[in-house]
Parts: C-alpha cells; sequence; structure tokens
C-alpha cells in the first residue's frame, strides 16, 4: 500500500469544508491519511479515539457527503479519487471487496452508491480479476482513469437499482439519527420507491433526513418522527423545500458544539 496520501485543495478549501468544526476536518485528515489505497478504511473508531474526534465528527462527514458508511461498519473517502492519483505498480486493490461491489464512480470522479439514469454510461464497478476483486483502472502517464463500462452486469436491473438505494437512504438515516431502521422493511421500501418515482434523487432524501434532523433532534417529541413513515411520506417535498433556519456556519456552531 503506498505509504503517501494526497488531499485536493479543491476539496479542503471549499467553504462546505471550511466551516465545518476544526474536529470534524482534523478527522477527515487522518481518515484520509490511513485509508487503503481506494479510500476504505476499517477501524474508524479506532482513528476517532486517537484524534479525539466525536460521534457528532463522524455524523458532520456523513451528512456533508465527505465518506460513506456501509452497514460493516467500513468507511470509504467519498472524492478519494479526486484526491489520490497512484501509479499502477504501486497500487494494491481494497480488501473490501464486498462494499467496493456497492459503489460506482461518477464522472467527476466521487464514488457514490446510487446508479442514477445521468450516471449509467460513467459509472463502473469492481469486478473480478485473479480471484481479487479490483477497480477497472487504466494506467495513462502514470495516472489510474476509469474504464468506461456499459452492459448488463453493470446496469443491472430497475430492482438492483432500487435496492441500492434503499441501501444507501437508510444507511444514512441509521448513520444520523442513530436508529436501526431496517434495509428490507416492505412499507420503508415502498415509501423510497414512491418518491424516487416522483422524480426525487438519492440526494434529495438525504437532505430531507439533515433538514428534519437539525430540526427535530433537540426536540424529545419531534425526535420521534425521525423515522421513514414520517420523513419519506406524502411531505417530503415540503420538507425537501423547506428554507433553511440557519446558515451552515450557524448550525454548526449550535447543533455540533
Amino acid at each position: 500500500m503506498s505509504q503517501r496520501r494526497m488531499f485536493s485543495k479543491e476539496i479542503i478549501d471549499s467553504d462546505a469544508f471550511l466551516t465545518m468544526p476544526v474536529s470534524a476536518q482534523n478527522l477527515y485528515f487522518h481518515l484520509g491519511m490511513r485509508a487503503d489505497d481506494d479510500g476504505f478504511v476499517n477501524n474508524a473508531r479506532s482513528i476517532m479515539a486517537l484524534t479525539h474526534a466525536t460521534d457528532d465528527d463522524l455524523k458532520i462527514l456523513i451528512a456533508k457527503s465527505y465518506v460513506i458508511v456501509f452497514e460493516s461498519g467500513v468507511i470509504v473517502i467519498k472524492h478519494w479519487r479526486l484526491n489520490n492519483i497512484l501509479r499502477n505498480d504501486r497500487y494494491i486493490p481494497t480488501k473490501y471487496t464486498e462494499e467496493a461491489q456497492q459503489l460506482f464512480i461518477k464522472e467527476d470522479g466521487a464514488y457514490t452508491l446510487n446508479q442514477n439514469k445521468a450516471e449509467k454510461r460513467l459509472a463502473t464497478k469492481w469486478q473480478p480479476n485473479d480471484n481479487q476483486m479490483t477497480t477497472k483502472w487504466q494506467p495513462n502517464d502514470n495516472q489510474m482513469t476509469t474504464q468506461d463500462i456499459l452492459g448488463k452486469d453493470i446496469l443491472g436491473n430497475n430492482k438492483d437499482i432500487l435496492s441500492t438505494n434503499v441501501v444507501d437512504i437508510i444507511t444514512f438515516l441509521n448513520q444520523i439519527a442513530n436508529s436501526k431502521y431496517k434495509t428490507t422493511t416492505p412499507k420503508t421500501i415502498s415509501l423510497i420507491k414512491a418518491r424516487l418515482k416522483e422524480g426525487h434523487t438519492v440526494e434529495d432524501f438525504k437532505k430531507v433526513i439533515t433538514k428534519k434532523y437539525e430540526e427535530w433532534n433537540t426536540d424529545p417529541k419531534m425526535k420521534n418522527y425521525l423515522r421513514p413513515e414520517t420523513l419519506f411520506g406524502n411531505k417530503f417535498e415540503s420538507y425537501l423545500n423547506q428554507k433553511e433556519e440557519l446558515k451552515a456556519e450557524e448550525w454548526t456552531k449550535e447543533y455540533w458544539k
């Protein structure tokens, strides 16, 4: 595994990154420094203890889409490929193949769990290679680029895409709200499917979850409504378009201090 890590100024100089608490920024850097060559980390809790980071710091990174958390507890740095470019002769594929199989690579190089229609021609998944699961990297002047892969194995069917979306959305909700909702509950799947049919995206779900968590988490009564049947029901669109009452930096100081 390469012993050197890089961070893109495009990511760390953005307002979204700089308005996070310093402790959350610090956690991001330490996760990045200890990730494998595909950006995966399996000891986030140990790193948090080492850096004195809190659960709130991790929640901020999740809410602002700097990391993706899998049900196994493994974490991947979302913008890993924007931060790091590895030579082919130094690259070691991740051993977290089950988690890697759930990821797609967007046009801008960022990882995503869901494969939207617009991403189908640009997304790629990990494929088996001599008993290993590795990304379809291609060397180009000592740089690694994705290979555009098309076909049924990559595109899958609507059921596969829906299943991936449900896992992504519910995992995000559980991480933010400290809940344990299942990804196999028929009612939850039905609600998510209904909203997706209306044209909403996975990112819309994450925005609603984040907005309502910010609004309801400090109220013992309203906190109970941080659940799929409330968040993803008929008021979903109104929640999505609800104006933010606090600016990002004010919200950070108020809720994550």
